[in-house]
């Protein structure tokens, strides 16, 4: 398993730890990529951003599709990024490619209790 840099919020499953990691009853968003792709390192921030601001709400780990292939091909990830989210261990919205923070949390809100998952303002960036 991959260690993990100090002040990371967003943790890395393996086949392992998969299946235990995506249970329970806090929707768990994992992002899959990899290294060499460049939309999986532009849209990291953003995960990291979500994993610290919905903690309480969401869960944020992400996969690594060449160490652990098994669990993307089990998912049939064959675009990068591809970002499943997952309730009760099931997944109930999947997302391909580069999405933006506002794209996300507007993917995301239906699926999360309480209030709507809304961008900070200074994420938001003038048109």
């Amino acid at each position: 398993m991959p260690i993990e840099p100090a002040g990371t919020a967003v943790r890395h499953l393996t086949a392992e730890s998969f299946d235990r990691d995506i249970a329970g009853s806090i929707p768990t968003l994992v992002d899959f990529g990899a290294a060499w792709c460049p939309p999986c390192r532009a849209i990291a921030p953003t995960m990291e951003q979500l994993a610290r601001e919905e903690a309480a709400r969401l869960r944020v780990f992400k996969v690594d599709v060449d160490a652990s292939p098994e669990i993307a091909a089990r998912y049939g990830v064959a675009g990068l990024p591809t970002l499943i989210l997952f309730k009760g261990g099931e997944p109930v919205e999947r997302l391909v490619g580069y999405r933006t923070k506002p794209q996300l949390a507007a993917a995301l809100a239906p699926h999360l209790d309480a209030a709507p998952v809304t961008p900070s303002p200074a994420a938001v960036s003038p048109a």
